[in-house]
């Protein structure tokens, strides 16, 4: 009998095969491109070969995923879970720990490469959350309405984003949290416990918004990210210190007016993301507004839109309740990290650094979206389950 059962999830006859959204593989193949012609313009020390194994690997990687029932994957959460947690701790409590001289622990030197396991673990939470959220939601009992499960939600969301927070690493632990919150709402827990939360929750944070904005060192901040969003709320007195980033930035994104400088032909020397950095990967946005300008950034943000849209279609249209959970987090992740961003691009949102998913530069990064497109694709080919 076990023989049996591994024979049909080995079998791949049982998928639903014209579901197979290839029109999603094509959108995330078209953004790869325009993201590696990009990094190509603004990178002095580009390698075309590292940028397509890193490339051609995340394919891989998303097809085998594809493939892969996530319920299977689900089973094993446990140690997937624990796995990404001890990363993320050995990011700076390890030999292998490093900071690449920007004084953030977010990183792996593992020699060929850099490896960001925050960007792994923010799949991994949206995983572990949805095989919690269905075990209670599929029990007998039905016991998804309870703070028994809002508690081990909670638990098994901040265990991994303390160390993420420590990393200092902000911006990753925000979508982490966002997407706590979204599955929270989304998983039918109730307003019998998400409403008292809610009133806790609220008065504190602006109260927490009120003390970082006031003068002095600050706990649990690092003093460059209160500066950020100090510079943020008063940008007239901050032009020439933490905001000289971003506005240099807005004045990058403007030059490119309607069609861009791509056409133009003109050096790339003279370009004004020239003045801005970390302009392949958190402000990816900037060199890209400037080369394809404002037609070319719309049809980028449709084609970033259209991941969306499917995420939460294929919630919509998923076989059961932890297919539905799983597509519900992967489309709140993607589009908390688009919209910070770009926000923090266009001097929006105080500066904080987030990847563009499948543009930014960065192996890890495009790795996770990858997988998460898997994900998507293998809920949308489940069969009809009894």
């Amino acid at each position: 009998m076990p023989n049996l059962r591994i024979i049909q999830w080995l079998s791949l006859k049982r998928y639903t095969w014209k579901n197979y959204d290839f029109s999603l593989i094509g959108v995330v193949l078209v953004l790869s491109i325009i993201s590696t012609y990009i990094i190509s313009r603004v990178t002095t020390n580009f390698s075309m070969g590292k940028q397509m194994f890193g490339v051609v690997l995340s394919i891989i990687v998303m097809l085998i995923t594809s493939i892969i029932d996530y319920h299977t994957l689900c089973k094993f959460v446990i140690v997937f879970y624990i796995i990404s947690t001890v990363m993320v701790i050995a990011t700076k409590y390890s030999p292998i720990g490093t900071d690449l001289n920007t004084n953030s622990f977010r990183w792996l030197d593992l020699g060929l490469y850099y490896f960001q396991p925050s960007e792994i673990l923010k799949v991994v939470i949206i995983l572990t959350l949805a095989a919690l959220f269905n075990r209670y939601e599929e029990s007998e009992e039905r016991t998804i309405k309870s703070w028994k499960v809002f508690f081990f939600a909670c638990i098994a969301t901040f265990i991994p984003t303390f160390f993420v927070m420590i990393q200092s690493d902000l911006s990753s632990s925000l979508v982490i949290v966002a997407v706590l919150v979204m599955m929270l709402i989304s998983s039918g827990i109730g307003a019998r416990i998400l409403g008292p939360v809610a009133a806790i929750v609220i008065p504190i944070t602006v109260g927490f918004f009120w003390y970082i904005t006031t003068p002095g060192e600050k706990l649990f901040l690092n003093q460059y990210q209160v500066e950020r969003i100090v510079g943020f709320l008063h940008p007239e007195e901050e032009a020439l210190g933490t905001m000289f980033q971003q506005n240099n930035a807005v004045v990058s994104i403007a030059s490119g007016k309607l069609y861009g400088k791509l056409l133009v032909g003109s050096d790339t020397a003279a370009r004004n993301y020239n003045n801005v950095s970390v302009r392949d990967s958190d402000f990816i946005w900037t060199p890209i507004s400037e080369e394809f300008g404002f037609i070319g950034c719309m049809l980028i943000l449709a084609l970033l839109s259209v991941i969306i849209i499917k995420c939460f279609l294929t919630a919509k249209k998923a076989r059961d309740y932890l297919g539905m959970m799983i597509a519900i987090g992967i489309g709140t992740m993607f589009t908390i990290q688009v919209f910070f961003n770009i926000g923090v691009n266009t001097s929006m949102l105080p500066n904080t650094g987030l990847p563009l998913p499948f543009l930014s530069s960065g192996l890890t990064s495009l790795l996770g979206s990858m997988i998460a497109v898997g994900l998507l694709i293998n809920i949308g080919i489940q069969p009809a389950r009894r």
